[in-house]
């Protein structure tokens, strides 16, 4: 069990993920709590949304935060996309290549399910394997739905899991309720967690096994 005050002061941390309103949902309890960090937060897709886009500006502003979009396909098909394609856009859009901490989705995703989380996720790893990122430590967000059973929970055996404050989480809650103008009664504003969970790595090595462990990789 680990606190949100072991993050540490003063480091360079990347939060890489797929839609605005992802680094909120899945990790702005920490982000919030964290303020004497430095957050980058790159975002792959909505970067040309007329409606997000500018939310997501809006929402770093609060949280103290840098970052920039891409605009990688996120149609409701879910068409696969070549590993290749999104990590070349990771590397595009992240100002440095070496980072204390990067933070990003699940391989197996934070619900049932969404193929961009997976596919980020994979792709995360894959470069830190092949040495074209760099970090001390990878954080994965580590919330499950039991297969649509109920909306996303933390994961108790995660590796990093906390209770947020209800400052924190009425901040957190406000961010996605009005500004991401997400409804009370919808998906979004429903999952919010009161709670946050990551799975920790201190190696790709570790990282690239939870890989092969979920079958993601052969």
């Amino acid at each position: 069990m680990k606190t949100v005050g072991d993050i540490g002061t003063q480091k360079n941390i990347a939060v890489i993920v797929a839609h605005p309103d992802d680094e909120t949902l899945w990790c702005g309890g920490t982000i919030l709590m964290n303020p004497q960090c430095h957050w980058f937060i790159t975002c792959l897709c909505r970067k040309n949304d007329p409606d997000r886009a500018p939310k997501f500006k809006q929402v770093l502003k609060v949280l103290k935060a840098q970052g920039n979009m891409g605009d990688l396909d996120d149609s409701p098909e879910q068409q696969a996309i070549p590993i290749k394609n999104i990590k070349n856009l990771i590397l595009e859009l992240l100002p440095s290549d070496n980072y204390d901490l990067i933070i990003t989705h699940n391989p197996t995703g934070e619900y049932t399910r969404h193929k961009r989380h997976e596919e980020i996720s994979r792709a995360v790893i894959e470069l830190w394997y092949k040495n074209k990122i760099s970090t001390k430590e990878l954080w994965t967000f580590a919330y499950e739905d039991g297969n649509k059973q109920y909306l996303p929970k933390t994961q108790i055996s995660a590796s990093i899991h906390y209770q947020l404050s209800k400052e924190i989480y009425d901040l957190k809650y406000k961010l996605i309720n009005e500004i991401y103008t997400f409804p009370a009664n919808g998906f979004e504003a429903q999952t919010t967690p009161k709670e946050e969970a990551f799975w920790k790595f201190e190696t790709s090595v570790d990282a690239l096994i939870w890989l092969r462990q979920k079958g993601i990789l052969k």
